[in-house]
This record gives structure tokens, C-alpha cells and sequence, in this order.
């Protein structure tokens, strides 16, 4: 007799590595089915290979107008509605407040802000229907606090906690649940990115850029991947947990 869980179908944004990979392997070794989306089919397909139950690969630019819908589209042709939501696309920058262009700005809010508003907007009212529904959203610790030269993306982080907080509390009686999780700084191609920037711009070693970001964890490590998609399971699995950001940090922000 198939599980409660092996009847649910899920979609993932930002799925083709890091984060968005672990969670997919994460809700498809918990029996759903996983819809996976990003930019590069060759990624979505590796990812779609290392999961254990059925998969759709869809590649997409989540920033485009209609990538959205169309997404949504193709799971419910495929499968049937979305019943797990998980919004994890999204990307860093780094400069200073008066070196962040217009263009810098909308990008940080298109990817980390927009993208995950729509999301909700088409997944909410199938969920409402049905009487059930988990949407997780993959903030930072940056939507709980500000550091320097990161306000663009620091800005689109708190908006989107405030996104999540006010949906979940607009659907707290209909078996919707809207929460997001908040990483530190975890071993991801994105961090990585961020250490190659800490090079460029200090002189640095490799290493020692990384050091200096394992050490805003108070662990004293970068978060696994898979420690952020067992975060995202346990708001996927609690009904009771909703309108929450949970830090995934290493005690970096007491909340």
C-alpha cells in the first residue's frame, strides 16, 4: 500500500544543483513525485537520475513573464496540481549600496522576490481547493539581518519572508501551509561564487576565504546541502509549522 507522501506531487525551482538538487532528492526519497526546473536540462537531468522515484525535467528562466504558468501547466498536464511548493531559485550579488545599479537591484528582486510571488499565485488556488498544501521558500539568513555590500540581495530575502509570513497567515485555515527556511552560508556552487568574488576583491586565498565564511557559522563550518532539505521535510511533513522562517545557520542568528 503506497504511503500517504507517494500520492503527492511536488515542484522544485532551482533544482539543478546545490540546494534545489538535495531538496529534490530529499521529497523523491520521501515517495513524491518531483517536478524539477532550472536553466540547464543537462543539470536537471543528473539531478532527475539521483532521485528514486518518478521525475519531470523541465527547463525554464523562472525570471521569464510566463515561465510560471507554463511550468505549472506542465505538471498539471503531466500529473496533476501542485500539492508541494518549494521556491528555491535565486542567486547572491555583491557591491556597495551606491555602486548597485538599477539593473543589479531588478535582477536580485526578479529572481529572489518576483519568482517566488508568482509561484505562490499559481500554485495557491488549486491548493485552497483541495484543502491541502506545503509551500516552502528558500530565503537566507539575510531576509533576518543586513551585512555590508549585500543590499540588494539582503533586501529581496526580507521581502520575500514578509511575502511568506503574510500568505501563510491568509491561508492558516484552508490546510495550506507557507513557511520558509533560511540558510548561513552553505557549500553550494553559489558560495563558491562568493569566495571567487572574496578572492577578487581581498587578495585572499581560496582558503582563507572560505575559512572566513565558515566562521560566521558559529559550528564553524559551511550548512550541508541536505541539512537545508531536511529543513525544507519537516515544514513539508508538520501541518502545525506555518508564517515561519527557520535558520539553518549554525546559531548564527538567535531567533
Amino acid at each position: 500500500m503506497a504511503s500517504a507522501s507517494e500520492s503527492r506531487i511536488a515542484l522544485v525551482t532551482g533544482a539543478s544543483r546545490g540546494i534545489g538538487r538535495a531538496i529534490a532528492r530529499q521529497l523523491s526519497g520521501q515517495g513524491l513525485r518531483v517536478a524539477v526546473t532550472g536553466r540547464s536540462q543537462d543539470d536537471l537531468a543528473e539531478v532527475a537520475s539521483s532521485c528514486d522515484g518518478p521525475t519531470l525535467t523541465l527547463p525554464a528562466d523562472i525570471t521569464d513573464g510566463n515561465a510560471v504558468d507554463n511550468l505549472f501547466a506542465e505538471v498539471e498536464g503531466a500529473w496533476g496540481p501542485v500539492e508541494v511548493l518549494v521556491a528555491n531559485a535565486g542567486a547572491g550579488y555583491s557591491a556597495r549600496v551606491d555602486k548597485t545599479t538599477d539593473a543589479d537591484w531588478q535582477r536580485m528582486l526578479d529572481l529572489n522576490l518576483t519568482a517566488p510571488f508568482r509561484c505562490l499565485r499559481r500554485a495557491i488556488p488549486r491548493m485552497r481547493v483541495s484543502g491541502y498544501g506545503r509551500i516552502v521558500v528558500v530565503a537566507s539568513v539575510a531576509a533576518r539581518i543586513g551585512e555590508p555590500y549585500i543590499a540588494a540581495y539582503t533586501a529581496s530575502k526580507h521581502g520575500v519572508l514578509g511575502l511568506v509570513r503574510s500568505a501563510a497567515a491568509e491561508l492558516a485555515a484552508t490546510g495550506v501551509t507557507v513557511n520558509a527556511v533560511c540558510p548561513g552560508y552553505a557549500d553550494t556552487p553559489m558560495t563558491a561564487s562568493t569566495i571567487d568574488g572574496i578572492v577578487a576583491a581581498t587578495g585572499r586565498t581560496v582558503e582563507q576565504a572560505r575559512q572566513a565564511l565558515e566562521r560566521k557559522q558559529p559550528i564553524g563550518r559551511l550548512i550541508a546541502p541536505e541539512e537545508v532539505a531536511a529543513a525544507v521535510w519537516f515544514c513539508v511533513e508538520n501541518g502545525a509549522v506555518s508564517g515561519q522562517g527557520l535558520n539553518i545557520d549554525g546559531g548564527a542568528v538567535q531567533s
